[in-house]
């Protein structure tokens, strides 16, 4: 598969007899998978079956499903919800209770209260039902597939950037190896230097300890073991973003891999040009990590 972000928005509608409905499909970056539906009053059985179908379709990200139905005007009828009033009713003789001067209450004061007048949406036949909640799937998968086609759109821009600052990394790698190659020689130069100072101000100072001392600190100086391991880090990541399954959480451990390498590259640097380089290849990997965090 190729690869795919983890933003997208998508909108399906469509409408049955005097029902009309919208589907609103959006994801955004998350560590897992995190699907939450709104679905309207009524509708609570269509939520495992929604967040089903979106777990087919969607590895990864912060998932919201939407739905809002809405019937034609002059289709939809009321009734009169009578537990509702009975109950509201049988509160009157406390509030006379504690405040005896309110005014009773009127007719349309008492309809006027959410909930005793409500829609009767749910007077529908049980198949019309039925067919209605098919058809709403239905029109959740379009709208999925809309926002997987998204997704994958902006994952194949993704990709092209991701490509160019690898190419960035290593082209950085190969100039820190030519410095690396130098290195040795110039480190070597300047601590004979160094220790022709030294002799000259301390001549009872052994020759082979500092030789000792020369050697290890062009050791500890060489950083050709660092670019070894970003160019190994680097084949990774590029054989990742050919494979054929969802790789952000993996590319988002070699980030940190290659971030690692950079960092004690520049630590071991003994070179002005060579640290140049250093901060240079820490500034394009962190932009590679923050392209990957949209990845699913």
């Amino acid at each position: 598969m190729p690869i795919s972000s983890m933003t997208g928005f998508a909108v399906a509608r469509g409408q049955r007899d005097t029902c009309a409905w919208t589907w609103e499909v959006k994801s955004v970056n998350g560590k897992g998978r995190d699907i939450r539906c709104r679905l309207p009053s009524g509708f609570d059985g269509l939520e495992i079956p929604s967040r089903e179908r979106a777990a087919r379709c969607l590895r990864r990200g912060n998932i919201l499903l939407q739905l809002t139905i809405t019937r034609a005007s002059g289709s939809g009828t009321y009734r009169l919800n009578r537990a509702m009033l009975d109950q509201v009713l049988s509160l009157l003789a406390e509030v006379r209770e504690r405040v005896p001067d309110a005014a009773p209450p009127s007719a349309d004061g008492l309809l006027a209260l959410h909930g005793v007048i409500e829609a009767a949406d749910d007077e529908m036949s049980e198949q019309d039902r039925k067919d209605l909640e098919e058809a709403l799937l239905a029109g959740l998968d379009g709208a999925l597939e809309s926002l997987a086609a998204a997704r994958a759109e902006e994952g194949a821009r993704l990709a092209a950037v991701l490509g160019g600052q690898l190419d960035a990394i290593a082209g950085l790698c190969r100039e820190i190896e030519g410095l690396a190659a130098a290195q040795p020689a110039t480190i070597r130069e300047r601590l004979a230097s160094q220790v022709a100072e030294l002799l000259a101000a301390v001549p009872a100072l052994p020759e082979e300890r500092l030789a000792q001392e020369a050697a290890l600190l062009m050791t500890k100086a060489d950083v050709r073991e660092e670019v070894d391991r970003l160019e190994a880090h680097l084949e990774a990541a590029r054989t990742l973003m050919a494979a054929d399954e969802p790789i952000g959480r993996r590319l988002d451990f070699l980030c940190q891999e290659l971030n690692r390498e950079a960092n004690t590259l520049c630590s071991k640097s003994a070179d002005v040009a060579l640290s140049r380089l250093g901060l240079e290849l820490k500034a394009v990997v962190e932009q590679f990590r923050e392209q990957v965090q949209n990845i699913e």
